[in-house]
């Protein structure tokens, strides 16, 4: 037999001193389970160093959190449901890694998982000959998720530890059990794995190997690890400490200059199939990096481009769609080579209506809420653009719906901006509207106990009112603050900030539930212009009118001087404008409440398209102002 791998204990000769079956030469499901567990729990230790080593095909350093969340709904569904067959937890692990995969890394492995499930077929117990059988079937399937597969990736790491096993378990020389037969073919695997830093241009100009690879060894070294001491490992989360660089800054790779990496689950209509390949060839020229991964009846899309909402049309044509998700890799790249004097990330929600250029400026974070016409679902502002959206309001008979970003969203952007930052801070819409901001505390607090802090800020606002926030909080963060002084911030800026809105129509409030229809009847019938506004407790409600078109916007900035105490006051202002799909309103509102407030009070002002946030219950032609005061 080898010698162990350095930093483990070598096999014992009595098979009774192993609390597991090192020796054993085949497994149930209960062994399976922990065998899994321990691989998941050394990859969970390594999460920052794969993010930090990240380079291919983008370098957006998320690798490490896409295997992470990837693997924590099979640990998840392990926990949930044990079973005592073998082949039954594998086809569980690989339906949970399915439904969680993130990242082309993450769908990869939930392939690799469903051609291991598939090979181990129903066997209560695998057996050496079947474990590397089934091992085999999974590389294949990995290999066949992807349009075009590349050498120096997992790929070529999962093909060789499928050869490693299949060589170290036949012939006069094979491997007694899973113990040795671990260790024995994890001697190739680690050559394998160095190799690819020389296989990719990206690999060599970074110098490090291939972090989807690494994570897959990782996993690999925690199972040895367990076969050989019984350990399974006490990391039950991803691990969040130390201060590595990000390396180098290696350039995209070749065709891969797109924006968002786009991912949905895709299941067969009913008494139906999706066809994997027709599927593969409809998507292979919308994007780059695709993978598509799953089974007849569900499928897993992964792929980089630039209109995620054609993805999803695509998708939408094999089978119902499901789990849109679009993260901005511009951003993410942004993020992982930062500065090292920003210390504090800064993450808000798709109703903060700030102008994309200051977003991009500061390096700000969105998570999209979904917007709902009838069957059809959007991602806001990544697969519906405002304009978009009230093109759709207005021709649409039903009323859309909105709904907060599942928590799982937060968690990919928290897990991987804290591999990159001291800490987090969410700033979010009203609590009071939207469980938006109760869906990012829940998943802040089990980040932070990862060790990482996030903090979530209710700014008990919307659309521009919570923008101003959200840039004041973002200024703070970009001048080196620490995430104490950044809530500080963002907190004084909530107290300062009021916002108001001129409804053109009534009926979309109603029909919201931000005007009782009592009120839409009155408001009516005496041709009252409703104004809501938001309240210092959070609330978004009827705030007052104006009655009849005649000098509307005139009216309406007397409104806002009066009720945001402006005429009376002598602070410096920021004021932010948005429109509903009106920008010539937009522009004469903007130009006059400018010219009605003495230009030395002008701290900051700007335009912005208005989102779906306030623009469900305002509908297309609705104005809206905030104000924020600074301190002196």
């Amino acid at each position: 037999m080898m010698s162990p791998t350095p930093g483990t204990a070598a096999l014992s000769a009595d098979p009774l001193s192993l609390p597991v079956p090192g020796r054993a030469t085949s497994l149930d499901g209960t062994q399976v389970a922990d065998l899994l567990r321990a691989g998941i729990y050394r990859l969970f230790q390594k999460t920052d160093h794969l993010n930090k080593i990240n380079v291919f095909p983008v370098p957006d350093g998320d690798t490490g959190t896409n295997m992470a969340m990837t693997l924590a709904a099979v640990l998840a569904a392990l926990d949930r449901e044990p079973a005592a067959d073998a082949g039954r937890v594998l086809t569980r692990a690989a339906d949970a890694a399915l439904d969680g995969a993130r990242g082309n890394s993450g769908a990869i492995l939930a392939q690799f998982l469903l051609g291991l499930g598939d090979g181990a077929g129903q066997r209560a117990r695998l057996t050496l000959a079947e474990f590397v059988a089934a091992v085999q079937s999974g590389a294949a399937y990995a290999r066949d998720a992807l349009m075009q597969p590349r050498e120096g990736t997992i790929l070529t790491v999962l093909r060789e530890f499928a050869e490693a096993l299949r060589s170290d378990a036949t012939g006069a020389a094979a491997a007694p059990d899973f113990g040795t037969l671990f260790e024995r073919s994890l001697v190739r695997v680690r050559t394998s794995l160095e190799d690819t830093r020389g296989q990719l241009e990206e690999l060599r100009a970074a110098d490090v190997v291939d972090a989807g690879a690494q994570g897959f060894v990782d996993m690999l070294e925690g199972m040895l690890r367990f076969l050989q001491t019984g350990e399974k490992g006490e990391t039950t989360a991803p691990v969040h400490e130390g201060d590595e660089a990000m390396a180098g800054s290696a350039p995209v790779a070749a065709g891969e200059d797109f924006r968002f990496c786009t991912e949905c689950l895709v299941t067969a209509p009913a008494g139906g199939i999706i066809e994997l390949r027709s599927l593969r060839e409809s998507l292979a020229a919308a994007g780059a990096s695709l993978v598509v991964s799953g089974s007849a009846r569900k499928a897993k899309i992964h792929i980089h481009c630039d209109d995620p909402d054609a993805i999803f049309r695509i998708a939408g044509g094999f089978g119902d769609v499901q789990g849109q998700k679009a993260d901005d890799m511009r951003m993410q790249q942004s993020a992982a080579h930062h500065r090292r004097a920003q210390r504090v990330a800064v993450v808000t929600d798709s109703g903060s209506d700030l102008p994309d250029a200051d977003m991009e400026r500061l390096g700000i974070h969105m998570v999209a809420a979904r917007v709902h016409f009838g069957g059809r679902s959007y991602l806001d502002k990544v697969s519906m653009t405002a304009a978009e959206f009230y093109e759709e309001l207005a021709r649409n008979p039903e009323h859309p719906k909105t709904s907060q970003p599942p928590p799982g969203d937060f968690r990919r952007i928290f897990e991987f901006l804290v591999s990159h930052y001291e800490s987090v801070v969410s700033v979010n819409l009203t609590a009071r509207h939207s469980g938006t901001y109760n869906a990012a505390a829940t998943v802040a607090q089990r980040v932070s106990a990862e060790g990482r802090r996030v903090a979530v800020i209710d700014t008990r606002n919307a659309s521009v009112g919570e923008a101003l926030v959200v840039l004041a909080t973002a200024e703070a963060a970009a001048a080196g603050q620490d995430i104490d002084q950044v809530i500080a911030a963002a907190e004084a800026a909530r107290d300062r900030t009021q916002t108001f809105a001129l409804v053109e129509r009534i009926d979309f409030a109603v029909r919201g539930g931000r005007v009782p229809a009592v009120v839409g009847k009155i408001a009516k019938w005496l041709r009252l212009n409703v104004i809501l506004r938001t309240f210092p407790d959070g609330r978004v409600a009827f705030g007052g009118g104006l009655f009849g078109p005649h000098r509307l916007i005139k009216r309406f900035i007397r409104f806002v001087l009066r009720r945001g105490e402006i005429e009376t006051g002598t602070h410096r202002l920021r004021v932010l404008v948005g429109h509903a799909n009106r920008p010539e309103a937009g522009q004469k509102l903007y130009e006059e409440l400018l010219a009605a407030i003495p230009r030395e009070r002008i701290a900051w002002s700007a335009l912005t398209d208005m989102g779906a946030a306030i623009g469900v219950h305002g509908g297309p032609g609705t104005v809206i102002v905030a104000v924020q005061r600074l301190e002196d």
